[in-house]
């Protein structure tokens, strides 16, 4: 059986599935602060807490745990920014609590849901794995001081790991079982859904001088669904000894810019979206945009429904039915 850390959440829910689909048996773990017990279905779950180390020894005295897919954790900046302390608490304290007991169960395979926040701002489009890990917030340094633990776990206790990277999750299942729905949102398709929907006034573009083709912000969309599948993946290639311990980026190669998103929302909905230009926020780069030959290599995976209008088409699905 496969845990599944924060299985109840927007990403975690997918591979949830995918895991089915490729005929392995998840457990879900899920304190249920962010995450929705309406998408736990019929998956088996314990209900805990990531730092409490014995809610997690429940969850494998309960269950014959082979693998671990480690979704659970805290990922908003503005908030790490107010309150760095639980930011450190749940995505590294938390993290060390879950590979400890791991290690003393000698379970081996697990598979890390990283993030591209941890290059900070970089230099150079697109970003390879082997560009320098600079964060420039708090959310981003506990996601690399894990990444960095994680390292010498393998090193010294012989846990075999992925650290997938993502870029901008976004989209819905195509079925509509699970989707998006965080509070408070801060993810630009879904903002820009709500004011399609009239849930929102305004969409706020932020800096419109960018060194881009249209001055906005580029970012790689990669539909949750496409995460999901690499997660899969991933583990199998783990469990039949195909990779060894590395990180790897998860997105498309391709940049969206943030007029691009409103224009295909626009298209995909037949809706007006008011739009309020302002000025750039602190911190955002210009391009964020995924290198992919490793991902593609490695673990034979590319984004297969990751068109933009694929990703907004499948999200505002799940807008209207909810």
């Amino acid at each position: 059986m496969i845990l599944v850390t924060g299985g109840a959440g927007y990403i975690g829910s997918h591979a949830v599935k995918a895991l089915k689909a490729a005929g392995f048996a998840p457990v879900i773990f899920d304190n249920l602060s962010t995450g929705h017990r309406s998408f736990v279905r019929d998956t088996p779950m314990v209900e805990g807490d990531i730092r409490n180390s014995t809610d997690i020894q429940r969850a494998f005295s309960e269950y014959s745990i082979d693998g671990v897919l480690h979704f659970a954790g805290k990922a908003l900046v503005p908030e790490a920014h107010a309150n760095p302390a639980v930011y450190y608490d749940v995505n590294v304290i938390g993290g060390l609590r879950l590979l400890d007991v791991m290690r003393d169960r000698g379970v081996k395979h697990f598979i890390f849901s990283s993030t591209c926040s941890t290059y900070g701002i970089p230099e150079n489009a697109p970003i390879a794995e082997e560009c320098p890990q600079l964060p420039i917030n708090p959310y981003g340094e506990t996601k690399l001081a894990f990444e960095r633990a994680l390292r010498w776990y393998h090193e010294s206790y012989g846990i075999q790991y992925l650290s997938l990277r993502y870029f901008n999750a976004a989209g819905a299942d195509p079925d509509g079982e699970f989707g998006e729905d965080h509070d408070p949102e801060t993810h630009l398709i879904p903002l820009v859904l709500d004011a399609a929907a009239g849930r929102r006034p305004v969409v706020q573009v932020f800096g419109t001088d960018y060194p881009t083709p249209d001055g906005t912000c580029l970012r790689d969309y990669i539909h949750v669904t496409d995460l999901a599948s690499a997660h899969v993946l991933g583990l199998q290639a783990l469990m039949e000894k195909k990779v060894s311990s590395q990180a790897i980026n998860l997105g498309t190669g391709t940049g969206y810019s943030v007029r691009e998103v409103i224009g295909t929302v626009r298209k995909v909905t037949g809706r007006e979206i008011p739009v309020r230009e302002t000025d750039r926020r602190p911190g955002d780069p210009p391009i964020l945009v995924a290198a992919v030959e490793k991902a593609r290599t490695i673990l034979g995976w590319t984004a297969t429904h990751s068109d933009l209008g694929e990703i907004v088409a499948t999200a505002w699905k799940w807008h209207q039915d909810r």
